[in-house]
């Protein structure tokens, strides 16, 4: 049986507590960034321009992730208020959503064309997965987003956790499914995919689409064996419905552009490339 008993305080510094959890999401974003400066520089986007990008990009999904956990956990928030303003509880999707909106602002101010975006779009998608699998590690280590009672009684079917403020006391020290560990496991597979298939897919950006299409598969299946209070619409999870929605607006997406790439290369003239087509400006 694998036992977690790990503190989730890694240690302290006077009043101040790093835990594990704040430590791998650290870690997790400087992943993306190392590759997805690593794909853009292939790509031929402009670092200094990256750079600015990432960092409203953090901003956001700081906030929009925080603010999507704190809609879900509000009974529990309610209660200790004085955690809201902690960092400890992100939502994937609302981090997601708050980093796409945080890009789209800067590319307002900075007056350019959103679908110029489609560069950067292609290398975060390649970034992405990887520092979602060192987070579920955080996860792990944290105890949150841990799963349902399980039946098994040993390793991949279940471990055990010691007893943690993110855990109910009720589901200290029996048998659970490792969810966060699928999760490591699910992102690693949608890493390498995606990573295979880079610069392989066209036209530029539509991984990016392809990459949300296989978290948000994995994120519905997966969830079946994670620990909700109560179930949102037709038995599902709140996070699972949200996962059907960006699976059907993101394969949707994936389609038309690969469409209307395919029928507008059928219409120009031979020898065009896609370089012409998407040069950054």
């Amino acid at each position: 049986m694998l036992i977690i008993s790990i503190d989730p305080v890694a240690f302290s510094l006077g009043s101040l507590t790093v835990r594990w959890y704040g430590i791998m999401v650290t870690l997790a974003v400087v992943a993306i960034l190392v590759i997805t400066l690593r794909e853009t520089k292939r790509l031929g986007v402009s670092q200094d321009f990256l750079l600015s990008l990432f960092l409203w990009g953090i901003i956001g999904g700081f906030l929009g992730g925080r603010l999507v956990h704190l809609i879900d956990y509000w009974s529990y928030y309610v209660v200790h208020p004085a955690e809201v303003f902690g960092s400890a509880g992100l939502a994937l999707y609302g981090a997601i959503l708050g980093a796409v909106l945080a890009a789209w602002i800067y590319m307002l101010v900075q007056k350019k064309p959103f679908r110029s975006l489609d560069s950067v779009a292609e290398a975060i998608a390649v970034g992405a997965p990887l520092g979602q699998a060192i987070g579920r590690i955080g996860c792990t280590l944290n105890g949150c987003c841990f799963g349902k009672l399980s039946p098994f009684s040993s390793f991949p079917g279940a471990v055990i956790y010691s007893p943690r403020d993110t855990i109910p006391p009720q589901y200290w020290g029996v048998p659970l499914y490792p969810t966060q560990l699928y999760f490591v496991a699910w992102n690693f597979i949608v890493f390498a995919i995606v990573w295979k298939l880079r610069g392989r897919l066209k036209p530029r950006g539509v991984l990016f689409f392809l990459y949300l299409c296989l978290y948000a598969i994995g994120d519905f299946g997966l969830r079946f064996f994670r620990y909700a209070d109560t179930s949102y619409l037709w038995g599902l999870q709140q996070g699972q419905v949200i996962s059907l929605i960006v699976l059907v607006v993101a394969l949707s997406l994936l389609i038309i552009r690969m469409y209307r790439f395919k029928h507008e290369a059928s219409l120009e003239p031979v020898g065009e490339s896609e370089t012409e087509q998407y040069q950054e400006h």
